[in-house]
């Protein structure tokens, strides 16, 4: 019998374990750039979505406070502190009311006759200005939604009108006050396209453009560069069309081809356009079909970026599966060394994902180069989407969602707390930023806004929201605290040092100091998650707010001369040890407030 072949042990299992090696890499490169591409589509729709909740979240927080004003102006009525046979306090109710709302040109308070009350935001310096009103004298553009309130109970957002005095377009929102199926007046509060855009101006940067357009319609609501076309506005014309805009790429977006959204996993209440912008860089628009969660505003937000944000990632994947095929033609030692140098670098990205997936991003170092052409492609597109998402997060209340994360909560259901809001602005903002240009004035306000946040942060407390040059703050949620008077009263007190220590290097630079009022208050509160169940925010709401808000405006009574007034209630000092310096101002009357108030003023 012939002697069978015998094979050689290192060639047979070179040769077995390398094909058994190239098979199973090779499947599994496969299935991986499958689920890859799957995965990095998703993260794709994901960022976007992302960056669209957070555009709508900025508009959104505007228009609470305009819907919130009318709420609360309507249950004031009927409980009759408010009375139309009394001007005055109409008057300075409504005062008070403009004051915070920067977005806002207007409000008006008028009966069933059309006479009543107005409060107008007047020029450029912050005066405001009010008196006596009859609309079918003053203002007869207004009538007709007067006329409308008379047929429904309901608030609703007028369509966008010019008003021929103003020579400027407004969206009005009516808030008809019945009694009983009677009724007896209407609040108007008008909102004009520079305070829109304004408001689009603030979630936009240098490389994403934020834009609000009409429901319906190729009409722009809102653009950072509107501004530069308000006088093309008439009666006829109250909104430009976007062919008119003022930017250069979103004017041709009517001649921009649509794409499908599935190439980047976008849902269908999206659409997706590319085009090129004057320098050959490739963008992308994305607009919303139809917005139903900002308040019954009939616009949609539109946002248009540079491409790569979203396909370089795709790119770089299909590059990386390119080069892995070369990669499986290596031998047996060469795939098991490779392995080895594989883990250490996707161990890296993993720990990074974590920290991404937490929202921790400042934590995540981008990942560095590799010679391995496929790891260094997976370094640039994970580095790429951390950019990105980093670019969206801005508008995302990073440290709250952490905190809640940390608490093992997805939600915060509405509850009564006992909770330390802290209020600051900036006194006499106006001649401190006299002489700046918008550039320089976003500068100073994000400075001096950075200078305060911090103190806040390292206080634990949660930042509620930025309203112009002012800050709003509160401890005791949504972490249980003891006393959140003593880290509210730490940071107001530390605010106070840093500014100083900011100022000695204005002065020394020839610049002006900058002078802050900050407000104290102590008692409970509703908290939790405040909205529509679509879109909501996590905030305070209650009299506790108002009257924190109604220290810092009493600080420019108190001492109109400091460059930090600390104003603070009894229910806070109450709960501080004496190391802290303190002064009686003694009882104070505030707006709102039928009770004077023992106000005390920390001292540093």
């Amino acid at each position: 019998m012939a002697a069978r072949r015998k094979l050689f042990i290192t060639p047979t299992l070179a040769t077995v374990i390398g094909a058994f090696v190239l098979v199973t890499a090779a499947a599994i490169l496969v299935i991986q750039a499958v689920t890859s591409a799957a995965v990095v589509r998703e993260l794709g729709g994901t960022l976007v979505d992302i960056g669209m909740d957070s555009a709508e979240t900025a508009f959104v927080e505007q228009l609470h406070a305009v819907t919130e004003t009318a709420e609360f102006t309507r249950l004031s009525w009927e409980r009759e502190e408010l009375r139309f046979d009394d001007p005055e306090l109409l008057t300075g109710y409504l005062h008070g009311a403009l004051a915070p709302m920067e977005q806002v040109s207007f409000l008006i308070l008028v009966d069933e006759t059309g006479r009543g009350v107005d409060v107008d935001r007047g020029d450029a310096d912050g005066t405001l200005l009010g008196g006596d009103i009859d609309l079918a004298a003053d203002l007869p553009i207004l009538v007709p939604l007067t006329q409308q309130a008379r047929q429904q109970s309901g608030a609703f957002w007028s369509e966008p009108f010019y008003m021929p005095g103003r020579k400027h377009t407004y969206f009005v929102f009516v808030r008809p006050l019945f009694d009983g199926k009677t009724y007896r007046g209407s609040l108007l509060i008008g909102m004009s396209l520079d305070r829109v855009s304004e408001i689009t101006w603030h979630a936009s940067t240098d490389d994403i453009t934020v834009f609000l357009m009409q429901e319906n319609s190729r009409k722009i609501v809102g653009h950072p560069d509107l501004h530069r076309k308000f006088d093309s506005l008439t009666s006829e014309t109250p909104l430009l069309h976007v062919s008119q805009v003022p930017d250069d790429f979103l004017k041709s977006f009517e001649d921009l081809p649509k794409l499908k959204n599935a190439s980047f996993g976008l849902s269908d209440n999206l659409a997706l356009h590319e085009g090129y912008d004057g320098n050959g860089i490739r963008r992308f628009v994305i607009l919303e079909q139809k917005n139903d969660n900002l308040l019954g505003l009939p616009v949609r937000i539109g946002v248009h970026f540079p491409a790569e944000f979203l396909d370089q990632p795709l790119k770089q994947l299909l590059a990386a599966a390119v080069v892995g095929a070369g990669l499986l033609l290596l031998s047996l030692i060469g795939a098991v060394l490779l392995a080895q140098r594989i883990a250490r670098p996707v161990q890296r990205a993993s720990g990074a994902a974590k920290e991404v997936a937490s929202l921790n991003l400042t934590a995540v170092e981008p990942l560095p180069a590799s010679v391995i052409r496929e790891l260094d492609d997976l370094s640039k597109g994970f580095n790429a989407m951390v950019s990105g998402l980093t670019a969206f997060n801005r508008y995302l209340p990073t440290t709250l969602v952490q905190k809640l994360l940390s608490e093992g909560r997805a939600e915060a259901p509405p509850e009564e707390r006992e909770v330390a809001v802290l209020f600051t602005d900036i006194a006499g903002f106006t001649s401190v930023s006299e002489g700046m240009s918008a550039t320089e004035t976003a500068a100073f306000v994000n400075h001096h806004l950075s200078l305060l946040g911090a103190e806040i942060t390292r206080e634990g407390g949660t930042i509620d929201k930025y309203i112009g040059d002012s800050v709003m703050a509160f401890w005791g949620a949504p972490e249980t605290l003891d006393n959140p008077a003593e880290p509210a009263a730490r940071a107001a007190i530390a605010m106070a040092r840093v500014i100083r220590a900011d100022n000695a290097e204005r002065v020394a630079r020839g610049d002006a100091p900058v002078r802050i009022r900050i407000g104290l208050h102590m008692g409970p509160l509703v908290v939790g998650d405040i909205g529509a169940p679509e879109r909501v925010n996590y905030t305070v709401i209650g009299d506790t707010v108002n009257v924190a808000s109604r220290l810092e405006s009493l600080g420019k009574e108190i001492d109109d001369k400091a460059d930090v007034i600390i104003l603070a209630s009894e229910e806070i000092t109450h709960n501080l040890d004496s190391t802290i310096d303190r002064q009686s101002i003694g009882l104070q009357t505030v707006k709102g407030k039928a009770e004077p108030i023992d106000v005390i003023r920390l001292l540093v």
